[in-house]
Formats: C-alpha cells, sequence, structure tokens
C-alpha cells in the first residue's frame, strides 16, 4: 500500500487555498488575546457592575445593621466589662460627670460609668456616658445632663431596640414591680419598676426630695422603623449616695443625643466612603474588560466588603440612635 500526502488544490492566485488560510492553528496565538470593547461596552460593563456593588451594599448594610452589629456590641462590652471591674477594684470610676482624676474636665463620651443588671430580661451590660448614636453603638447610654444612677434626682439612660445588640430589645417584657440594680463607682443601687409608659401616657409622680429614679428610654414600634419611644420609670430602693455638682445642662445637649436623634454629621463621611466606592466601580468595571470577568471578582469581593462595611457603620449614624 502507498500512502500519498494530498494537499488542498492552490488558490485562485496559486499560493495556497483558502481553506489553510482559514483553518485553527494549534496553540495560543497572541491574536487570540481579548480585546476591550469600545467605550460603549465600558460604560455598559460600569453599570452592570455597579447595580450588582449597590445591592451587594444594601445587603451588606441589612445584615450588619440587624446581625452582624451585634459583634461590634459584645467586642466592646466584654472589653469594657473587664476594664470597669479595674476601676471598681481601684476606686478609679466615674461618680459625677468629669473626670476623676481631673475634675475640670468633663467626661469623654463612651465611657464606662455603670453596669445594668435586670436579670427579669436576662440583661447584663456595660453603661456608658453620652447617648449619641455612636456612643450607643457599645450599649447603653447614660444621658450627660442627668445624675447617675444610685443619686439623688431623676437618671436617664437610653438603649437600642434592634441593633448593635439590642440591649433594650426586651425592655418592653419588665413588669411594675420588677427590681434590677446599677452598678457605678459608688456602690450598687436598687431600683423597682413603677411605670412603662408609651406616647400619650401620664407621668408617674416627681420623686420625693432627695430620693432617686431612673427612666430607661428605648425605641417604640416596630424594630427596624421606630416611630415613639418607650420609658421604663423605676424609683431607688436602696439608699441614695451623694451627687456632685452638675456641670451639663439640657442646652449642652446635641440634637444627636435626644431621643430618636441622628448625626447629620455623619452624612460627610457617607459621601466621602460612597465617592470612593464609585471609583472602585469605575475600576472594577475597566479590569472587567482587560483582565477577565472571575478574576476581577476574585479582587472585587473583599474590596466591596469593606467599603460597604464602612459606609454601613457611617449610615446608622444617620438612623435614630434608639433602633
Amino acid at each position: 500500500m502507498t500512502l500519498v500526502n494530498v494537499y488542498p488544490p492552490p488558490g485562485p492566485n496559486g499560493g495556497g487555498s483558502t481553506w489553510e488560510e482559514g483553518r485553527p492553528v494549534a496553540g495560543w496565538d497572541s491574536r487570540e488575546r481579548p480585546r476591550a470593547g469600545g467605550p460603549a461596552s465600558l460604560w455598559r460593563d460600569m453599570g452592570g457592575s455597579a447595580l450588582w456593588i449597590l445591592g451587594l451594599c444594601l445587603l451588606g448594610f441589612v445584615l450588619w445593621f440587624a446581625f452582624l452589629s451585634r459583634l461590634h456590641y459584645d467586642r466592646i462590652q466584654v472589653e469594657s466589662y473587664a476594664n470597669f471591674r479595674v476601676e471598681l477594684a481601684l476606686a478609679t470610676a466615674p461618680t459625677g460627670p468629669t473626670q476623676p482624676t481631673a475634675p475640670a474636665k468633663l467626661l469623654v463620651p463612651g465611657t464606662a460609668v455603670g453596669v445594668l443588671n435586670i436579670p427579669d430580661i436576662g440583661l447584663t451590660s456595660v453603661i456608658f456616658e453620652g447617648t449619641s448614636g455612636r456612643v450607643l453603638e457599645s450599649g447603653p447610654g447614660h444621658q450627660r445632663d442627668t445624675p447617675l444612677p444610685g443619686q439623688p434626682g431623676v437618671s436617664v439612660i437610653f438603649g437600642r431596640r434592634a441593633a448593635y445588640g439590642g440591649p433594650f430589645s426586651r425592655l418592653p417584657w419588665v413588669k411594675v414591680g420588677d427590681v434590677f440594680t446599677v452598678t457605678t463607682g459608688q456602690g450598687v443601687a436598687s431600683y423597682r419598676v413603677i411605670d412603662l409608659r408609651r406616647a400619650g401616657d401620664p407621668f408617674p409622680p416627681a420623686p420625693a426630695a432627695g430620693q432617686g429614679r431612673l427612666i430607661l428610654v428605648t425605641a417604640d414600634g416596630p424594630p427596624l422603623a421606630p416611630f415613639a419611644v418607650l420609658d421604663v420609670d423605676a424609683d431607688l430602693i436602696s439608699k441614695p449616695v451623694p451627687a456632685p455638682a452638675m456641670v451639663v445642662s439640657a442646652a449642652n445637649l446635641s440634637p444627636s443625643e435626644r431621643a430618636l436623634g441622628t448625626d447629620p454629621n455623619a452624612l460627610v463621611a457617607v459621601v466621602l466612603w460612597g465617592a470612593l466606592l464609585l471609583g472602585a466601580v469605575a475600576l472594577l468595571a475597566w479590569a472587567g474588560q482587560r483582565w477577565g470577568r472571575w478574576q476581577t471578582w476574585i479582587v472585587a469581593v473583599p474590596v466591596v466588603l469593606f467599603l460597604s462595611l464602612s459606609i454601613s457603620d457611617q449610615v446608622a449614624a444617620l438612623l435614630p440612635n434608639l433602633m
């Protein structure tokens, strides 16, 4: 048997066939590299990427605000509880609106001032100075123009209903007659619940001269859409402790420290983080055109996650502080 090489007929110009010129060539050819599309393709990819990333950011915000923010709350509570125990042992815990080591200076917002323990709803939480949304991310906050718990007068403590651990989520479950305690640098103060008030309910009679009362405040309504405030009034049943002179008045409180207050200053940070996110979207869309879609997403996920969480933290300050 004779093997004969068979070649396709020559082309019209005698220089080879059109079949040979068009047949696939084995191996990699530089001419096969993906080429970037035109401006219209780039803008289309940027728009699609922007919608995906916006959706991920919204989903990330809901997850952060409703669930993951508790991790932040738990971490701060564990660290603050350990530090406050040391301050109690060394007798350096705050007993008034000023710093123990510098009486001429006010307490820094976020300073631990006590520990609230309500056994009937399973709550034990460190209390911090201040009632802004930033402070309440760490736990319940003491209203700065009121005396500390255990002292004569009316003390006020704010707490979140749902986000950042929702320490006051079970506050509506307390009942008249329940007893709870607050530990401060002056000892343990005991309180008995006398009333639960919502919008339109009458105020209880004012405490007698020299006696103390504590009002626990949280949001009322749906957990993530509060429309009013719930107040729990409790009278001091232990012996009142001396109170230093008050140097903070209601006029010194910012709007963000009021019930359901928000922090408009966080809007600047939201805009800056948002601009950074838009820049990242444009860069990732450009990289997807020239590098490859899946390679780009591998890099994009951690970047978008970081920016999403950063924006979520700032947006939380724009929402009601009791949420």
